[in-house]
């Protein structure tokens, strides 16, 4: 018996929360990160909910099953190598999932591959390994998922890390 994994969907520009809410309605496990932005327009100013990594929805789902998924609108394909669709590793998902769902602030970040690694020993993201970035006097790590070569910054305080 196949097991339950997360794999990653790619979707048509901003259809994500759409997607997701299909997708729930077919009873399927499924996380949209988010973030909340600030926009500003000459009348008005306004909070926004948008996704994190845009394009991006992440399902948990047996790999026998993908067909479901692939049948709806707004679906293009499933992040693959080879045309086979390659699984997410659980903690990553279950770990972003944790920290945003803790109150963790996060927002999306260009792609980071070189800097100095460093581990986070506690808080909602215990465990995870990104690049350290610091802006002003905050210190920020960079999680980056290589599957989708994306990255997300999240806020951390200094007792939090620890070098690799």
């Amino acid at each position: 018996m196949e097991r339950d994994r997360w794999y990653v969907v790619y979707t048509c520009p901003r259809h994500e929360r759409r997607v997701a809410e299909q997708i729930e309605q077919r009873r399927i496990s499924c996380f949209l990160p988010v973030y909340r932005s600030a926009r500003r327009w000459k009348d008005r100013r306004k909070e926004l909910e948008l996704a994190l990594f845009p394009g991006y929805v992440f399902v948990r789902l047996a790999l026998k099953d993908r067909l479901r998924v692939l049948q709806l609108a707004s679906v293009v394909r499933f992040v693959s190598c080879n045309g086979y669709p390659v699984p997410l590793p659980d903690s990553e998902v279950e770990l972003l999932m944790n920290g945003l769902c803790r109150g963790v602030r996060a927002a999306p970040h260009p792609y980071l591959t070189v800097g100095r690694r460093v581990r986070v020993r506690s808080g909602p993201l215990a465990g995870a390994h990104g690049v350290l970035l610091r802006r002003k006097d905050k210190f920020r790590v960079v999680l980056s998922l290589s599957l989708i070569m994306r990255s997300v910054a999240v806020e951390v305080d200094e007792m939090d890390i620890e070098p690799c």
